[in-house]
């Protein structure tokens, strides 16, 4: 649904986060921060990981939440604002809330950068497609594309949520210990957390209908999926008694 902007931008802004979901793939080593972040690590300035956590989240929220500002007043409650108004909710929860309440080893400050970067194009990309491209029929609020994705994008979202707070409780502040989740959907993998973003922006992909929040998921599903693998693989050789049964994204199968 590419109508009423400037098509070049999106196109390329799309198959650049699919082309960075694919070479995540290929490269596929653990990136160096919280349990992957070896202890012989050295050189480098690192941040305090809710002020990382904050900085790299932020301009995904303040980005779309200028943009959805400035529309029109008779736009609100168009399917396009809402959709861009989730965006920013799920994004308002990762600054100001999970970052503040996170308690994750010292984040390495290049690698937060970096996230900064890629949250000031994926949030300006997703808000430029759905403030100045989308335009959906009036149906578009009884559509099953629509509702299916609010459905994932919010079940998604608490599976999120949930799995944070579990992994929050098994270490006091300050803590550095890991131990083996229990509870929610880690019953069943090791990436909860990751499974639920992933089911997140996938729905949101489908309620949007555009090929921008189609590049973000697939971008998700590479990034978070094999983060998933890596925390998967951590756990198994930290703990004898990891349950055996457990997959590392997907309940039973991978």
């Amino acid at each position: 649904m590419l109508v009423g902007c400037q098509q070049s931008p999106v196109v390329a802004g799309s198959a650049t986060l699919a082309v960075f979901g694919a070479l995540v793939l290929y490269f596929a080593e653990p990136s160096e921060y919280g349990k992957h972040r070896s202890s012989q690590a050295s050189g480098g300035t690192c941040l305090p990981a809710c002020v990382a956590w904050f900085l790299q989240e932020l301009p995904s929220f303040a980005v779309p939440a200028a943009v959805l500002a400035r529309q029109p007043a008779s736009l609100f409650g168009e399917p396009e604002t809402v959709l861009l108004g989730l965006f920013c909710a799920h994004y308002f929860h990762r600054t100001f809330i999970y970052s503040l309440l996170t308690r994750g080893r010292p984040y390495p400050a290049a690698i937060a950068f970096k996230g900064i970067l890629f949250c000031i194009g994926n949030g300006f990309l997703q808000a430029y497609y759905l403030s100045y491209c989308a335009e959906y029929p009036e149906e578009w609020y009884t559509d099953m594309r629509f509702s299916l994705g609010i459905f994932l994008f919010l079940l998604g979202m608490g599976i999120n949520i949930h799995s944070d707070y579990i992994l929050r409780q098994l270490r006091k502040p300050g803590e550095i210990t890991y131990r083996i989740p229990q509870g929610g959907l880690f019953t069943y993998v090791s990436g909860a957390n990751f499974l639920g973003e992933i089911i997140e922006w996938m729905g949101f992909a489908l309620a949007t209908w555009s090929l921008p929040a189609l590049a973000f998921a697939f971008f998700s599903l590479c990034f978070l999926g094999i983060r998933a693998f890596h925390h998967h693989r951590f756990y198994l050789k930290m703990f004898e008694d990891y349950p055996k049964s457990r997959k590392a994204l997907i309940p039973f199968i991978f």
